[in-house]
């Protein structure tokens, strides 16, 4: 990310960010669990989020709302709910960098599967091959999980469905992956 370094607002909101993805890096290094997760981001992580919400309020009010630093602050702001989510959800990853860089080969290959249906099968192909990334990246056994996932899926209640991620299906059974 591109800061001007003589943009001291900006600079300290980009710390105050860093400072949260430390937080998920020292989980990852103590290969903390999901629990364990939650439980370092409420004690490290909760002040810089409500200081970094505090301090884009009062930057809306003072930045130009086309400069680049009125757009990180109003770009931030309309992600707030989904910011949120991560210190709701331990399981939820602060940054996407490992989904994206997990489905670069699909990008990559897309072209190549223009002929695997209609443009109605790109969503179920998305959704498909986001689980089974999800799977790897867990440790979770495709397969097994597919084969008790998938059947009778259309007849389940949406309540039911939740309880079918993959980590949640892996908790289920027992089976732990640490960070």
């Amino acid at each position: 990310m591109k800061v001007n370094p003589k943009d001291g607002a900006a600079i300290a909101m980009v710390t105050r960010m860093d400072a949260l993805f430390l937080v998920d890096r020292e989980a990852r290094e103590q290969q903390l669990n999901m629990e364990e997760r939650a439980a370092l981001r409420r004690e490290h992580a909760h002040s810089w989020v409500d200081e970094i919400h505090s301090e884009c309020g009062k930057l809306r009010a003072q930045a130009l709302p086309k400069s680049a630093l009125g757009e990180a602050v109003s770009y931030t702001l309309n992600m707030w709910a989904k910011l949120r989510r991560c210190f709701e959800h331990a399981e939820v990853e602060l940054s996407n960098n490992l989904a994206e860089n997990s489905m670069r080969p699909v990008a990559l290959g897309r072209k190549n599967w223009l002929h695997v249906g209609s443009a109605q099968a790109g969503p179920k192909v998305a959704a498909i091959l986001s689980i089974v990334e999800s799977c790897r990246r867990l440790g979770v056994p495709v397969k097994e999980y597919l084969l008790a996932a998938l059947p009778g899926m259309s007849q389940r209640r949406h309540s039911e469905v939740a309880q079918l991620t993959p980590t949640r299906w892996m908790a289920s059974r027992g089976l732990t992956k640490s960070l």
